[in-house]
């Protein structure tokens, strides 16, 4: 339960960031950070494959 509010309490804390920037760079790192989370799952799941 504790995990749950601290997880709330952050993601509330980074899209109240959000709102400061213009919309094209926080759409920049969303994509950015998009493309890093899908290369490290591509990896990730090449790495437990058996080969």
């Amino acid at each position: 339960m504790l995990f749950l509010v601290a997880a709330l309490l952050l993601l509330g804390i980074v899209l109240g960031a959000v709102v400061h920037i213009p919309l094209p760079l926080s759409l920049a790192a969303a994509t950015v950070i998009g493309c890093w989370l899908l290369i490290f799952a591509v990896r990730e799941r090449a790495s437990r494959r058996p080969r």
